[in-house]
């Protein structure tokens, strides 16, 4: 049975004894070797969000988010995080968006996403999540405060607000949670019609927007739910049609699609969800037009790798590299799929062929370059899969598997202080406290005292202390 990804990091962080007793095997343990997605969590608003990682999904919601943000005139570093949420919605948290891999899975077009992502970056441009804490800090019932964290795009974050309101809503608590829902619906409506200047702006449609608002209608109206329309966050998806149609109407790109090459990587990114999260009726719904064009056959490779024979895998992701050699990700696929078929080597060569070709230089590929040359045994490529290892560290500090590959690295090498400072560093970054004060203690017993490797373990020591009180 294949393991799903929706397991929180508090889940999949093995010990370190465990891990230690799985290798090599214990790439698996924390990065899943058949497929590249990886599984962790970040903090929004204080609150624990499940997250996923995938080059090929990121680079492509990148290349939807780039020229929004440029259109909204924000040139600060805003990340765009993926969310392992199977449900349609989107948040954002002042400097990060986050969007959950069901809003790619069940969005038909690129458009609708970036619809989604443009309303998104309405709220940063306007500073929405500031004046809201602000707004925050007038509110006399802390329930009502409770009960905004991690409201999102969708119409689910209405009908979780107005479930809530009814048990915790009175007196002057009423009239407080009522003029912050007043407050966070003018929002939403300013953050739609920025997303309509940012669309005009990048000769992009608007046309995905309203479809997302139908997705929602229909939703809310199958659903049978009553809502009070004073006691939810966001304007109702009826209300919000009728005040933007027009408005997206007028402009000249509202009848403007998609382009095949980006709808194609569009469908390739949505094939890619449905397997992992075992959707697979959906995978087979998603393309019954087209059961064999390209992203039909990348579901079924990837499907392969886990629950076919190694011989019957490689054909067939074989046959999609013929179709696209200079696909990074398809190279990406083919290491995978060679890793399972116990041909490190070959999966090696793979995966740098895959970083070569990655123009956007993902710390992931590279990472699991280096974690095939450790999985050849051969010992000539030691000192290559550590330069790998750190060049992905580099470009990503907190990405805390690649800190485990690292210590089998080290500990091959014979360098146990090193090892254990790694294996400190997954710990760290993992959110496990404990083991990494364990390991960072036993590294600087092995590291040259102030030199920056124990200097590192003092800062990982101090860092969780103060975690402490």
């Amino acid at each position: 049975m294949r393991k799903s990804f929706s397991a929180s990091l508090s889940e999949k962080s093995l010990s370190v004894k465990k891990q230690m007793s799985n290798l090599p095997g214990m790439v698996l343990a924390t990065m899943f070797a058949i497929q590249p997605f990886f599984t962790g969590i970040a903090r929004a608003e204080n609150r624990a969000v499940p997250l996923i990682r995938d080059a090929e999904i990121e680079t492509l919601v990148s290349d939807y988010t780039k020229p929004i943000l440029q259109a909204a005139n924000i040139h600060s570093n805003i990340q765009v995080i993926l969310v392992n949420d199977q449900s349609f919605n989107a948040f954002v948290d002042g400097q990060r968006i986050f969007i959950n891999i069901g809003t790619l899975m069940q969005a038909e077009t690129p458009n609708e996403v970036i619809g989604v992502i443009a309303h998104e970056t309405g709220h940063l441009a306007g500073g929405h999540q500031y004046r809201l804490r602000e707004q925050l800090k007038h509110a006399q019932n802390l329930a009502v405060i409770g009960m905004l964290v991690g409201l999102g795009t969708g119409i689910a974050g209405g009908n979780s607000a107005a479930g809530a309101a009814g048990g915790i809503a009175a007196g002057s608590g009423e009239i407080a949670m009522r003029t912050l829902m007043s407050y966070q619906r003018s929002e939403e409506a300013a953050a739609d019609r920025s997303a309509i200047t940012y669309l005009n702006r990048t000769g992009q449609s608007a046309k995905g927007m309203l479809k997302t608002f139908e997705r929602f209608s229909s939703a809310l109206s199958l659903s049978g739910t009553r809502i009070d329309p004073y006691r939810i966050s966001h304007p109702l998806p009826r209300e919000r049609i009728a005040a933007l149609e027009t408005l997206a109407r007028k402009s000249p790109y509202f009848d403007k699609k998609d382009s095949p090459a980006l709808q194609q990587r569009h469908d390739m990114a949505r094939a890619k969800i449905a397997v992992n999260t075992g959707n697979f009726s959906m995978l087979r719904r998603m393309f019954s037009s087209n059961p064999h064009g390209l992203p039909a056959r990348y579901g079924e490779a990837i499907t392969a790798i886990e629950n076919s024979s190694p011989k019957t895998a490689l054909a067939k992701v074989r046959l999609l590299v013929n179709d696209q050699p200079d696909n990074a990700y398809f190279q990406e696929l083919l290491g995978d799929a060679l890793i399972r078929a116990n041909d490190p080597a070959a999966a090696a060569q793979a995966y740098k062929k895959a970083a070569m070709l990655d123009t956007r230089k993902s710390s992931q590929i590279r990472i699991s370059y280096g974690r095939a040359l450790l999985l050849t045994n051969n010992s000539n490529n030691i000192s290559l899969a550590v330069n790998e290892i750190k060049s992905g560290i580099k470009s990503e500090p907190a990405y805390a598997p690649a800190y485990s590959f690292l210590a089998m690295a080290y500990g091959r090498q014979g360098q146990i202080g090193l090892a254990d400072l790694a294996t400190a560093d997954m710990h760290y970054y993992s959110g496990d406290y404990t083991q990494a004060r364990i390991f960072a203690v036993r590294a600087q017993k092995k590291l040259k005292p102030n030199s920056s490797d124990w200097l590192r373990a003092q800062d990982i020591l101090s860092t969780t202390e103060k975690a402490k009180h």
